[in-house]
């Protein structure tokens, strides 16, 4: 008995044994798959039956001496399950036998026709005509010497055209290379072009056979036409590409700029082409992806021309999901125009490089893509609703609107796409000529800390304009958020800023430490008045501080997002601030919260909300005593600039301030000592209070009167009071001044600070 024999004699025992013992399906199955072991590996009839019996008698007579009364009951029942697991072996082998005896039957029918033929050759031919597959032959060169019919059938090349030599006229330029038969896997799928222009799919199936006669090396093959399950595939493959393509945009200009790439790629089309109508009667936003009409190459909005357009907005109008050729009822099409979406607003037009035939499989597919492409843009325009939503409420929240001078607030949030969170942020001047500073941080995110973060932002504005201190305004708030669900450890820093003073009074309620910055120094946090978050613990009393604002200070109040980062040391994001802070006393209060944003952003973006407030208390005054000589204007303007921006004064208006003071000391140097030889000097002074910028220049040179005709010249007095808002000039004989001054804008949204989304991001 050979190793293969007994290995499956052995297998079959078990099996038979333990379902004799448990009678199952899965014991029936094992049966059936053990029949189509035996029929693979040769196992004999008469081998199996015989084994089956044996085992069968073995497992009576074991029954018979250990049974209980109850088991030879139940062995009564053991012939009968064995003859149905015996009869489930046989089931494959069965089918196999009547499998062949069928193959010979036909064979015997074939062979019985081919009696009446001329002989061997004729009956070959009638049997090769009667396979439904393709049938060819091949010589040692690759040349196509013999063909069927079924195979002039698939790729339109019949006998009448043989021998079809290398490279075949059926194969496919932009098709993979033909496969060697000779080196090469005797079974391969292979795209072709059928002779009227269709795309075929074909498996091939070839064997390498010698001719007895000379010795010559042949290849016989079959070709079956899978262009059916072959598309099925693919559509399948591109729907999940375009699905994942589109999966992480937020906006329809996200969906279209990645989805317009992978549509137009899968189809094979030259262009593809949305126009989106804002309005019934509004023109048209267009998004092109491929070669335009001009034949340059698009990426992103583009015009339309005429025709396109009247073809687009057609197509917008017609039922969803519905398809159209271009041109209509031509055997060829230059492209497809769709309705995208159901709101009958958008269309697609895909155009193909050249004329085609769109075949039901086209169809299909285009009618896939368009569909899951419609959909795509239809969750984007949810999401931007949502969007937009949330933002209006983020606004109305954070507020406030306008900022007084010197002051810039952020807010970076961390949740796309709806983009709302807890931490928050207020400014509140007050009527003393203080102002009040808040920023919080509720716990979580999303809509229901926006909700908490509203009432207590609410709160805290109430009790700042009433005159709570820093000190009581957290007192009275640990009652508002005991009575507020989902307020219980909240975080708040509240200040009170008094400019004229150069003060800041400051309570901590387990916030971020402010961190203060002297001009040119690293900046240092403000560690006092520090207690619990609210609503935590009941506290006796809430501890203030107070330091003193040096004139051109820095003061920079955040969130906790700002600096904890995953596998960061908290005390690295504190180093940063207080780094980009010593190199920041020369630029507007944006651009400093812009320099700590850049210089802490993690690589994939903040991973919680940050809001942040940056003030910039008044600069110590200018004061610059120079000879009346015009190369020391450049030095004027230069250091007349930088200390403006020390004072946050914003660039535009800056820019006309350093003019009109050039024109100022341009005037005393070209006319104050006009009939002096020995040029005297001049002073310029620039002070800044809450909201009030004055420069004052002075000589000690005589006045020159205006002329009344002045010329071409003479017009810096007019320039000056354009450029100012006030303007007083008083001379005498010991000399003239001139005074300058402007009232310092309140800063509004949103120039201060857009509400942007460092954390999104765009695919591709």
């Amino acid at each position: 008995m050979s190793a293969l024999l007994a290995e499956f004699l052995d297998a079959y025992a078990d099996a038979l044994r333990r379902h004799m013992d448990s009678q199952t399906q899965a014991g029936l199955a094992e049966g059936y798959e053990l029949g189509r072991r035996a029929l693979v590996e040769g196992i004999s009839l008469l081998d199996l039956t015989e084994n089956h019996f044996r085992v069968v008698q073995d497992v009576e007579e074991q029954r018979q001496k250990d049974s209980s009364a109850e088991g030879s009951r139940a062995g009564a029942r053991l012939p009968e399950t064995a003859l149905e697991f015996l009869l489930q072996t046989l089931v494959p082998l069965d089918i196999a036998t009547r499998g062949y005896l069928d193959g010979t039957r036909r064979y015997e029918q074939q062979r019985s026709r081919a009696d009446d033929l001329a002989g061997r050759d004729a009956f070959r031919t009638a049997l090769v005509e009667s396979l439904q597959d393709g049938f060819f032959v091949a010589d040692a060169q690759g040349t196509i010497i013999e063909v069927n019919t079924a195979f002039g059938a698939l790729t339109g090349y019949g006998a009448t055209g043989l021998p079809y030599t290398l490279p075949h006229p059926w194969s496919s330029p932009e098709g993979p290379r033909y496969p060697d038969l000779g080196t090469e896997a005797q079974r391969f799928v292979i795209p072709i072009r059928h002779r009227d222009g269709r795309n075929v799919w074909l498996a091939v199936s070839t064997s390498a056979l010698i001719k007895p006669e000379d010795h010559e090396r042949i290849f016989v093959g079959t070709l079956r036409d899978i262009t059916a399950e072959h598309d099925a595939q693919a559509r399948d493959q591109a729907a999940s590409r375009l699905a994942t393509a589109v999966g992480a945009a937020t906006s329809v200009v996200e969906v279209l700029a990645v989805g317009l790439d992978e549509v137009r790629r899968t189809v094979g089309a030259e262009t593809a082409v949305v126009a989106v109508w804002p309005s019934r009667n509004a023109v048209p936003e267009v998004y092109v992806s491929g070669v335009g009409a001009d034949g340059a190459s698009h990426d992103g909005a583009a015009s339309l021309d005429d025709r396109s357009r009247a073809l687009l907005d057609r197509a917008r109008r017609r039922p969803p999901r519905s398809l159209l050729a271009i041109p209509e009822g031509a055997e060829s099409s230059e492209g497809i125009v769709a309705p995208l979406g159901e709101t009958g607003d958008a269309a697609m037009w895909l155009r193909f490089a050249a004329p085609r035939a769109i075949s039901a499989a086209d169809w299909t597919l285009f009618s896939l893509l368009i569909g899951h492409l419609s959909l795509a843009v239809q969750r984007a325009r949810n999401f931007d609703q949502a969007r937009a939503t949330s933002l209006t409420l983020q606004r109305a929240m954070l507020g406030p609107i306008d900022l007084p001078p010197r002051f810039s607030v952020h807010y970076e949030p961390a949740l796309p796409p709806l983009e709302i969170g807890g931490d928050w942020y207020d400014v509140v001047p007050l009527r003393d000529g203080t102002i009040g500073v808040v920023v919080g941080d509720c716990v979580g995110r999303g809509l229901s800390a926006a909700v908490v973060m509203g009432q207590l932002r609410t709160a805290a504005r109430a009790l700042l304009l009433r005159g709570a201190g820093p000190a009581q305004l957290l007192a009275e708030l640990d009652t508002v958020a005991a009575r507020i669900p989902g307020a219980m450890c909240t975080t708040v820093c509240a200040a009170v800023l008094d400019p004229v003073r150069g003060l800041v009074r400051y309570s901590n309620a387990g916030h971020m430490p402010p961190i203060l910055a002297d001009v040119g120094k690293t900046g240092r946090m403000l560690e006092g008045g520090r207690a619990v978050p609210l609503a935590t613990f009941d506290t006796p009393r809430r501890p203030e501080a107070t330091t003193a604002l040096t004139p051109g200070s820095t003061l920079v109040l955040f969130t906790d997002g700002l600096v904890e980062q995953r596998g960061v040391d908290i005390d690295e994001g504190f180093a940063k601030i207080a780094a980009v802070l010593a190199d920041t006393s020369g630029r507007l209060p944006r651009e400093v919260a812009d320099a700590v944003l850049s210089r802490l952003r993690p690589a994939a973006g903040y991973d919680d909300d940050v809001a942040m407030v940056v003030y910039r208390q008044p600069p110590a005054p200018l004061r610059l005593d120079v000879p009346a000589r015009a190369d020391e204007l450049a030095v004027l303007r230069r250091t007349l600039k930088g200390w403006l921006a020390a004072a946050a004064v914003p660039h535009d208006l800056a820019a006309d301030l350093v003019a009109a003071a050039n024109e100022a000391c341009s005037n005393s140097i070209e006319h104050a000592y006009r009939n002096n030889n020995d040029a005297g000097r001049v002073r310029m002074s620039a002070t800044c209070d809450i909201d009030t910028v004055v420069i004052v220049v002075a000589d000690t040179g005589s006045w020159k009167p205006r002329a009344s005709d002045p010329g071409y010249r003479g017009r810096g007095i007019d320039m000056m009071r354009a450029l100012t808002e006030e303007l007083d000039i008083d001379h005498s004989e010991s000399g003239t001044t001139v005074r300058m001054s402007v009232t310092l804008p309140a800063i509004t949204f949103p120039v201060a600070n857009p509400l942007r989304g460092t954390n999104r991001r765009v695919p591709g």
